[in-house]
């Protein structure tokens, strides 16, 4: 499934990336990144559910879990799999920051 992902943060950086989701499922998600991110990091993504007016929006707290090129990879193009620790519902209009767990 094909949905819009914002990466908010990657660790303590603040970031502000849209991506693709290539798969979803209730434990995580795999998406194609030009930038290669690091196993272990802490990553606070969104993502938007198409198709609904106004958009719903998940904020999801997770853990990279893996990163490398794809079977069939274009250039400069990284497979990451994240971990979907936290999440919650959201309007579109709300962005308010998400506390970490340890």
């Amino acid at each position: 499934m094909q949905l819009p992902l914002q990466i908010v943060q990657v660790g303590d950086q603040k970031v502000n990336r849209t991506e693709r989701t290539r798969d979803i499922s209730s434990g995580g998600v795999c998406f194609l990144s030009p930038a290669e991110l690091e196993v272990g990091d802490r990553i606070e993504y969104l993502i938007t559910l198409s198709g609904s007016h106004p958009p719903v929006r998940i904020r999801c707290l997770g853990k990279v879990l893996r990163n490398g090129k794809p079977a069939q990879p274009a250039e400069g193009e990284f497979e990451v799999a994240v971990t979907m620790d936290r999440y919650h519902f959201m309007r579109a209009e709300q962005l308010e920051p998400m506390e970490a767990s340890a």
